[in-house]
């Protein structure tokens, strides 16, 4: 191979690499964090999280990962098979609300946080905004009628970001972000609504587990 086109590849692998690491510091000015549980953690300098007497938490909000919608109809011979709209909506709902409840409960867990439901007058409250982004889901449940089965190896992936702000300036004191993808069986395994919706609770509980553990240790608790 031409000694030109080795370096050139060699050189595009390397600023790849250099690309996929995260910011020491983000635009906003938060720190990254090392040694977390979360696979992102940034961190305001000098944020006192253990100063806030109220907790609230914004209803989760949910979106897909990019042309899934596409992707999953375009392997549907069946059209009576396909995803609607009305699908997507109603997983977006069903796992946003399932995300703010395992939150809530977390931090509800004995010695309870004290949870406030109303925190959007600049009230002195510390916010926990959680997110699911990239949601991708091999084997969703449809309206459709009759039976359809189908079987995959895992039933799929998605990403939390989550940010902790504060309810009077609106300042963002800490942000994660974390990958978690379904348990691989490593064979083909059916997979429906309430398979899917198994994986999704273990991978919130995680999640609300790790925010708990890391409020505590923040609070001294």
């Amino acid at each position: 191979m031409n000694r030109f086109i080795v370096l050139l590849l060699s050189g595009l692998f390397l600023t790849a690499c250099a690309s996929n690491q995260p910011e020491p510091v983000s635009q906003d000015g938060l720190v990254l964090q090392q040694g977390t549980k979360f696979q992102e953690v940034y961190l305001l300098p000098a944020a006192e999280l253990g100063s806030y007497k109220s907790i609230g938490v914004e209803a989760c909000s949910v979106s897909f990962r990019k042309n899934w919608l596409r992707d999953q109809n375009n392997n549907r011979l069946d059209l009576s098979s396909r995803v609607t709209q009305q699908d997507v909506s109603s997983m977006k709902s069903a796992l946003g609300d399932a995300c703010s409840d395992h939150f809530s409960q977390a931090l509800l867990a004995d010695p309870a946080y004290d949870i406030v439901d109303q925190f959007d007058k600049g009230e002195a409250v510390l916010i926990v905004r959680p997110s699911i982004i990239n949601l991708d889901v091999n084997a969703p449940d449809t309206m459709s009628p009759g039976m359809n089965r189908s079987y995959t190896t895992s039933a799929g992936e998605m990403t939390l970001a989550l940010e902790l702000v504060d309810g009077t300036t609106g300042q963002v004191l800490a942000r994660a972000r974390d990958r978690r993808r379904g348990t691989d069986y490593g064979t083909f395994q059916w997979t429906n609504g309430v398979t899917n919706k198994a994986e999704a609770d273990r991978t919130l509980t995680r999640w609300a587990g790790l925010l708990r553990k890391g409020l505590d240790e923040a609070t001294g608790r």
